[in-house]
C-alpha cells in the first residue's frame, strides 16, 4: 500500500524547489512564475529510521532497505481556484488523489522571488488556499448530497449512512470550517465514510514554514505564526529554507552534509522533519523483517491487525495467514536478534486479532 503527500500552496512560496530536495532530483521546475509547474509530479522518498540500521547490524543482513513515502508536487494554487481560476481545477483534482496535504507557506521577506499577492502573509496565504479547498467541496457535496437525498427518501440504507455525515461537514463547510473539522464528532463508520467522499478538505494538514537562510535554526516571527495556527487546529509545523535543503541534497557524503547543516547550527535536514511529520500525520507506523539477506522497513495504518501487516509485504501472506512471530524491536537489540529473543523468551505468537506495534519485528507464517 503507498501513501503520498500533496505539497500545495500558492505560487512562488518554494513548493517546487522543496520537492527537488526531497527528491534529489530537478524533476520538477523551480522558475520564478506562476504555474511552472502543469502536471504533478511524484517521488518517493526514503523514512529516515535510525533503527532500521540497528537491526541490520544486529542480525548482519545484506542490504537495506528503507520504507517510502510518496510525494507530489501540486501547481501553485491562486485565488478563484475552485471556480477555475489560473488552472484550478486541475490542481484540485491533483489534490483529490493524494492522502495528505504539505501546505507550504512563505515566511521570508526580499529577495527576487515575485509573490502572487504582492506582500508576505503567511497566515492570509494559507486562509487562501483553505477557503479554495473549502469552497470546491462545499460545491461538490452539495450536489452528491441533494442526489443521496433522493436515494434516501426511496429507501436507500447506504445513502442514509452517508447523509449522516454529509449533512454535519455541508454545515461546517458553510461556516468556513474545513471537513476534517466534523471527524472527531463521528464514529469510526462514519469516519470512513467522510474518508470515501474523497473531499480536500478532510484530508490532514501539515504546516511548513519556509524560512530565509538566516532564520533557518531559529525560525521568525512569520514562522511563530504558522506554529500557532497549527497548534490552535491540533496539528504540526515544521520550518525549513528549502534553499538550504536544495543545497544540503546535492552532497555526495553524510559528513559532508552534517558539517553543512553545523556550519548553519542545524541539527539534521529539515526534509527529515518534514517526512516524519508527514508519516505521522498519515497515522502511519512501521514494522520490520529482518534476515541475512535484507533488513526491511514496512508500512502500515496505525490501528492495523497482523494479517494486514503480512499483507503489506504480499496479498497471499494476508490470504493464507496462520500467525506472527514477534519481537518488538527495543527486545532484538537487547538480545542480540531473533535467537537470543527465542531464548530469553521475547519471540511472541501473535494471531489474527493482534494490533501491530510500531517497530514490531515480525516472520509470518501462511499458507496458500
Amino acid at each position: 500500500m503507498g501513501f503520498n503527500c500533496g505539497i500545495v500552496g500558492l505560487p512562488n512560496v518554494g513548493k517546487s524547489t522543496l520537492f527537488n530536495a526531497l527528491t534529489a532530483t530537478a524533476a520538477a521546475q523551480a522558475a520564478n512564475y506562476p504555474f511552472c509547474t502543469i502536471e504533478p509530479n511524484v517521488g518517493r522518498v526514503a523514512v529516515p529510521d535510525p533503527r532500521l540500521d540497528k537491526l541490520a547490524a544486529t542480525a548482519g543482513s545484506a542490504k537495506i532497505i528503507p520504507t517510502q513515502l510518496e510525494f507530489v508536487d501540486i501547481a501553485g494554487l491562486v485565488r478563484g481556484a475552485a471556480r477555475g481560476e489560473g488552472l484550478g481545477n486541475q490542481f484540485l483534482a491533483h489534490i483529490r488523489e493524494v492522502d495528505a496535504i504539505i501546505h507550504v507557506l512563505r515566511c521570508f521577506e526580499g529577495g527576487d522571488v515575485t509573490h502572487v499577492e504582492g506582500s508576505v502573509d503567511p497566515i492570509r496565504d494559507a486562509e487562501t488556499v483553505e477557503t479554495e479547498l473549502m469552497l470546491a467541496d462545499l460545491d461538490s457535496l452539495e450536489k452528491r448530497t441533494v442526489a443521496a437525498q433522493k436515494k434516501a427518501k426511496s429507501g436507500d440504507k447506504e445513502a442514509q449512512e452517508q447523509l449522516t455525515v454529509m449533512e454535519p461537514v455541508l454545515v461546517a463547510l458553510r461556516d468556513g470550517k474545513p471537513a476534517r473539522t466534523v471527524a472527531p464528532s463521528l464514529s469510526v463508520a462514519q469516519v470512513e465514510i467522510l474518508r470515501q467522499l474523497q473531499l480536500v478538505t478532510s484530508k490532514p494538514v501539515l504546516y511548513v514554514a519556509n524560512v530565509g537562510e538566516e532564520d533557518a535554526a531559529t525560525g521568525n516571527a512569520l514562522s511563530a505564526k504558522v506554529e500557532a495556527k497549527a497548534k490552535a487546529e491540533g496539528t504540526e509545523s515544521v520550518i525549513i529554507t528549502a534553499a538550504i535543503e536544495s543545497e544540503v541534497a546535492v552532497l555526495e557524503s553524510e559528513e559532508e552534509k552534517k558539517e553543512f547543516l553545523s556550519s548553519l547550527g542545524l541539527e539534521e535536514p529539515g526534509l527529515n522533519k518534514i517526512i516524519r511529520a508527514g508519516y505521522n500525520r498519515l497515522h502511519l507506523l512501521t514494522f520490520f523483517t529482518v534476515g541475512p539477506k535484507e533488513a526491511r522497513a514496512w508500512t502500515v495504518r496505525r490501528g492495523s491487525h497482523a494479517p494486514q501487516a503480512a499483507g503489506a509485504i504480499h496479498t497471499d501472506f494476508e490470504r493464507g495467514f496462520i500467525r506472527a512471530e514477534t519481537i518488538a524491536y527495543d527486545d532484538f537489540i537487547a538480545c542480540n536478534g531473533e535467537s537470543g529473543a527465542r531464548e530469553a523468551g521475547k519471540l511472541r505468537q501473535e494471531g489474527k486479532e493482534y494490533l501491530v506495534q510500531d517497530g514490531d519485528v515480525f516472520h509470518f507464517k501462511f499458507n496458500v
